[in-house]
């Protein structure tokens, strides 16, 4: 299929029509107040990444394409970032509407945030005393000079404030106040004054401005003090070196440490700032014409409003879901028993994820069990997972966990635990250098009867017990012994890169995932083709391959059926005449973050069903290990095209994904309301008689 550029929606542009529907989210009244605030925490978290990820990456090509002369993709690439530029402007003034509407609603719940030009003068000595005990001993200011590099003292998670030192017999001075949110909340409750009635919330920035004087008086001269917040977002990419005598843990740390120096590619600051201050900032941060430069309001750092606390009443934020305890493996003695009896579905967060934790702590002391092998690619800060797999080396037996250095962002997290596990006696594999090892697995090999049997887990989602409480994700428990032993040989694959592997029943990239999709898709072109009903539904975070969209409108084209629901990016315009009339795309964005990938084939009236950790990007099907798995258990089947169906009639959460990527919600008309995932749960909650109500698996907001 020719490339026409209309065909294929820019990624970039996609993303930043993902982040809209979150902050869509905030500013949905029908949400509970404090989880509206949260949303725009989400959503500026996500903003940070996408300059570190994807603008970084945007500015690298256009410097290769410029250095090569390449005029035409230069000006491609140029125009490009002319239109994110728009787009990020765009939401900034949408952000700042929203968080103002939010302000004023947290006000008539007596809910109030106030900054240092607010406070009363109760509120002021209290604060003062606050900022002498609590705050002082965290200020470390950088008074800025010839010879200060910022760029190298700056780090891009950090909210910093620049103040300005005026002198009246000298020329202005700046000093950098890194705000101290690693050691303290982000959010401090002042004590009520008269009525308990009314909550005020004061940021540390503003403690921090109220008392500037006391962090300088005695230091440095003055007349005068005045603060305004800014924030930079550095490039996130770094090289690896390939110097040989170096561990490929050493390399990965040294990479870490390039980061720490990287580029910066965006500067927000308060729209307040003077325009010297401003100027002066930009110059010792070498802030270029590629760069984003955006004003904003007063904060920067919203994401700590992920973490905004509920200080008021329980429904100014979502009510708690009391997660499933599913019968399939309660009504057993133990975990072994129930996956012998059948496969068993998990969806998280409905589902416990302790029944995940307990398969891991089970096989850990059970005397039959010889081996347990496990892919990590993000943990938890505090890991049951890691904890059992010390036990089982502890109880003697063999355990092999595969640790994905780079793994985004979590890179020296999973250093410190590889560290970690090698000092326990795990042995720890960490992945092939050239590809991502990105799989969901965990093999537990058991001795029964004179024979080793294998019995596997594999999954959509990481082995992290905080985002099991807000992702949704599948987890499949086999004991399958065609299944299984395939999970084996991905484990040997990712050890014996350089070895021939077949796999029969598993989808693994780079080895036969794209090809096996392909194969798929194709047969239900043939079977429309020939007249017989032929149906596509997709479920993944991100589309965007050019080579299976271009497969996806074949069959479009050929008179398939295809629905999609994409959460994230879609390259994939619906819609066109003659081209993608066939495909209807929905995004959800709700309550907890929609993370399975799955993909259901109609298959002549058999459906084939597939749950997978693989996107539909190029480097998920080409750069990464992934693996997807068929669901053979015909009632597990049913239950994901149930849940599946369930998302389709979504009437509350659900927006449409057209040629534009406008957002608009998927019209109700006569329907009845559906919010998807509330449906589930009630689908699921209806498949069981017990629901569990332990405070430590109960889902938390996002």
């Amino acid at each position: 299929m020719s490339q026409e550029i209309n065909l294929y929606y820019p990624k970039e542009l996609s993303w930043l029509s993902f982040n809209e529907r979150v902050l869509q989210e905030a500013a949905d009244k029908t949400n509970p107040i404090v989880e509206r605030i949260r949303f725009l925490g989400i959503y500026s978290n996500n903003m940070d990444e996408f300059f570190r990820v994807r603008v970084a990456e945007v500015r690298r090509q256009l410097t290769i394409y410029t250095n090569n002369k390449d005029e035409q993709k230069e000006q491609e690439i140029k125009s490009l970032l002319e239109k994110m530029h728009k787009k990020i402007l765009g939401l900034t003034k949408d952000f700042d509407r929203v968080f103002k509407d939010v302000e004023r609603t947290l006000a008539r719940y007596n809910i109030h945030i106030i900054d240092n030009t607010e406070v009363t003068e109760f509120q002021k000595n209290w604060l003062e005393g606050f900022f002498k005990n609590k705050v002082l001993r965290h200020i470390a200011p950088i008074l800025v000079h010839r010879k200060v590099n910022l760029v190298e003292r700056l780090n891009d998670s950090g909210n910093y404030l620049v103040v300005q030192i005026q002198c009246n017999d000298k020329a202005n001075r700046y000093a950098i106040i890194e705000v101290p949110t690693q050691d303290l909340s982000r959010f401090v409750v002042v004590p009520p004054e008269k009525s308990k009635k009314k909550k005020h919330i004061i940021l540390l920035d503003d403690i921090i401005k109220l008392n500037l004087e006391r962090i300088f008086k005695g230091f440095v001269k003055f007349d005068s003090l005045q603060a305004f917040s800014f924030k930079m977002t550095r490039d996130s990419e770094y090289e690896i070196n390939d110097e040989i005598d170096e561990s490929y843990m050493e390399k990965m740390s040294d990479g870490m440490k390039q980061r720490l120096i990287a580029e910066p590619v965006r500067f927000t600051y308060d729209e307040n700032m003077p325009e010297d201050m401003l100027e002066f900032i930009k110059k010792k941060l070498g802030m270029s014409s590629l760069d984003s430069v955006i004003a904003s309001g007063a904060y920067r750092n919203f994401r700590d409003f992920i973490g905004f606390p509920n200080v008021g009443r329980e429904y100014l934020e979502n009510p708690e879901l009391p997660a499933i305890h599913t019968q399939d493996f309660s009504q057993y003695d133990t975990v072994f028993e129930a996956i012998t009896s059948n496969d068993v579905l998990l969806y998280y967060p409905y589902h416990r994820f302790l029944h995940l934790s307990e398969f891991v702590r089970q096989a850990a002391f059970d005397p039959n069990v010889k081996h347990i092998r496990m892919n990590l690619y993000r943990l938890a800060s505090k890991s049951r997972i890691i904890s059992s797999l010390i036990d089982a080396v502890d109880n003697g037996k063999n355990v092999t966990v595969v640790m994905e250095l780079k793994a985004r962002f979590d890179e020296e997290a999973n250093i410190e635990w590889s560290k970690r596990m090698t000092d326990a006696g795990i042995r720890v594999l960490l992945g092939i250098p050239t590809l991502k090892i990105h799989s969901k697995l965990c093999v537990v090999t058991r001795e029964e009867k004179g024979e080793l049997i294998h019995y596997a887990h594999i999954g959509t989602g990481n082995f992290n017990e905080k985002t099991a409480k807000i992702y949704t994700d599948f987890s499949l428990f086999t004991r399958n012994q065609e299944i299984a032993t395939e999970a084996v040989s991905v484990f040997d694959l990712i050890q014996y890169p350089y070895r021939s592997f077949k796999f029969k029943h598993l989808q693994v990239s780079p080895i036969n995932n794209r090809t096996n999709l392909q194969k798929l898709i194709r047969s239900e072109i043939a079977n429309a083709t020939q007249g017989k009903k032929a149906r596509i539904d997709l479920k993944v975070n991100n589309l965007v391959d050019a080579e299976l969209i271009d497969d996806l409108y074949r069959a479009s084209q050929a008179g398939v059926k295809i629905r999609a629901i994409i959460r994230g990016m879609c390259s994939l315009v619906p819609g066109i005449k003659g081209v993608s009339d066939n495909i209807t795309i929905t995004s959800i964005v709700d309550r907890f973050l929609e993370h399975p990938r799955l993909v259901v084939f109609e298959n002549e009236g058999d459906p084939k069903v597939y749950i997978s950790s693989a996107d539909w990007m190029a480097r998920n099907m080409d750069n990464r290990i992934e693996v997807g798995c068929p669901i053979y258990d015909s009632r597990l089947k049913q239950r994901i095209i149930d849940i599946l169906e369930i998302q389709f009639k979504d009437t509350t959460k659900a927006r449409v994904i057209d040629a534009e990527q406008k957002n608009s919600y998927v019209a109700r008309g006569n329907r009845k309301k559906i919010r998807s995932q509330v449906e589930t749960y009630k689908y699921l909650t209806d498949l069981e008689d017990v629901v569990d109500t332990s405070d430590d698996e109960i889902p938390e907001k996002p």
